[in-house]
């Protein structure tokens, strides 16, 4: 038999149709019920279904009044508050394409993407770095616009572009992901697939607003099944988490392992009497990590593995929990498969994760990138670059990347990015930059470079800081009488691990 999982396709998406519309559609049978507490150790702010609707059209009357049109692309570059989603729906309302970005971001990599995107307006929180744009639009503009009459939702085409998000891309620029309205219709597979979510779930996820794991797993999925979303302040601490997920009855908890592992260090053993289970992706989930927290909490963790082309697509459930170290199975709705270059693999076979074309949450494209879409195509399959191997129920193990993309905290990395704001550094004669394990489960991106001498790692770190986001900066430096290369002197960056383990044990 071969590696392929295929029990029927998905529902279609109903048409016409609007992402926004779709993600408050409860807003009319529920306005009262709480949407969104933002948690702060004494208390929270709620805000009510009926009011998050108008905030949301009342943002997209105002991007119109702003002198926007129905298919524009807006950038985003706002902070870590309720104001990034509310502007985020209200520009899908509109008719509008938000790319929303990492707050972290430095001025010359958002210039970059404006020069890339050509986007018609910039939302901006001055708070934030932004590189400079004619028609930008801050923030108490944009608060200002909550209040104004409700805009009609613009309804069209499920397929047309609805948003855009970043991805790192394996040539070391940043690769901009078109996605389609009817990407928001396909994340219900995970409903059952992953979250195990009900309307009278309350589900605390631990990322800012500002990140797109945040975004759909913690604010747009619970409000589409008309369940309740909590959202930690902006600056709360790790260490506070348990007792927000206690006094706030959370019944579900999403995060990325790291933020389990620093509670499981810092609080255990946990008391959360109303949690029925946690939710992990960004990054995988180490076994030990896993049986340490249902160790401590008496509660599972469920793991999805995803990617910013078609989100989530494989997982464990409360119903299909994963067998031994596989990652789960591929949602129901979903077609699947393993495969090399002749096309599916035996089962038991190593090869490509990949996912069908048909796919309703597969992205449209890179923007602007057709021969770049094209090369991650191979017939009717979308290749991830992972590996993987699936057995008879459908259950794939990950067995780690066809290329040298890092993972930093749930954002993946290419090196050349990093490498490339390294090359010019004084003293640097050569660089290569790889992903390392430090201890078991936990990985960080660290620099090797040769040179006449041992450069300062507080200026090393400081030259990045002005132009990468901190998640892309090496956490540790290396210093090399010569690096690992091939035949024809090519780098080998596969090779740069084990000079880190050794010089760990010097």
């Amino acid at each position: 038999m071969l590696s392929v999982f295929d029990q029927g396709p998905a529902a279609p998406c109903p048409t016409p149709f609007n992402m926004a519309a779709h993600v408050l559609a409860h807003a009319c049978d529920t306005p009262d019920k709480v949407a969104l507490s933002v948690l702060h150790p004494d208390g929270c702010d709620d805000w009510r279904y009926g009011a998050l609707e108008r905030a949301v059209r009342g943002t997209a009357t105002g991007l119109l009044r702003a002198g926007l049109v129905p298919g524009q692309i807006v950038l985003m570059r706002l902070g870590n508050d309720e104001g990034f989603p509310i502007a985020y729906l209200g520009a899908i309302a509109a008719g509008l394409v938000p790319v929303p970005t990492s707050s972290q971001l430095t001025t010359p990599e958002v210039a970059q993407m404006i020069a890339g995107l050509k986007p018609a307006a910039v939302l901006h929180d001055p708070a934030v770095a932004c590189a400079d744009h004619p028609h930008r639009i801050d923030v108490q503009a944009l608060r200002d616009m909550r209040t104004l009459p409700p805009c009609d939702w613009h309804m069209g085409d499920p397929d047309r572009m609805g948003y855009v998000v970043y991805t790192s891309g394996t040539s070391g620029k940043p690769r901009a992901v078109a996605h389609a309205h009817r990407a928001i219709w396909a994340r219900q597979m995970m409903v059952t697939g992953w979250y195990g979510l009900r309307a009278d779930d309350r589900l605390l996820h631990a990322g800012a607003f500002n990140w797109t794991y945040t975004l759909g797993t913690g604010l747009m999925d619970p409000w589409a099944i008309g369940a309740t979303a909590l959202i930690p302040a902006p600056g709360t601490d790790i260490g506070t988490l348990p007792a927000l997920l206690h006094d706030h009855h959370a019944t579900i908890f999403a995060a990325a392992p790291g933020v389990y592992r620093k509670m499981l260090q810092d609080t255990p053993p946990l008391d959360l009497p109303s949690l029925r289970h946690g939710l992990s992706a960004g990054e995988k989930l180490s076994r030990p990590l896993h049986d340490a927290w249902r160790t401590a909490t008496g509660t599972d963790l469920f793991e999805a593995y995803g990617m910013s082309e078609c989100s989530t697509f494989i997982s464990s459930s409360p119903d299909h929990p994963a067998n031994g170290e596989a990652l789960g199975q591929p949602q129901p709705g979903r077609r699947v498969a393993i495969i090399d270059v002749d096309g599916p693999v035996p089962l038991g076979n190593e090869g490509t994760i990949a996912i069908h074309t048909d796919d309703p949450g597969l992205m449209l494209g890179y923007l602007n990138a057709p021969d770049e879409t094209a090369a991650r195509m191979q017939g009717n399959w979308f290749l991830t670059g992972d590996r993987g191997a699936m057995v008879a129920n459908g259950q794939i193990t990950y067995l780690g990347r066809d290329d040298d993309m890092m993972n930093a905290g749930g954002y993946r990395v290419s090196p050349l990015e990093v490498e490339a704001a390294l090359a010019h550094y004084p003293g640097i004669t050569q660089i290569g930059v790889a992903q390392v394990e430090v201890k078991p489960g936990v990985n960080i991106i660290a620099a090797f470079y040769t040179g006449p001498a041992p450069l300062d790692e507080t200026a090393l770190r400081a030259y990045v800081g002005d132009t990468l986001a901190r998640y892309k900066h090496p956490r540790a430096y290396i210093h090399l009488t010569a690096l690992p290369t091939g035949a024809n002197g090519k780098l080998q960056r596969r090779a740069l691990p084990p000079h880190f383990k050794a010089k760990d044990n010097d």
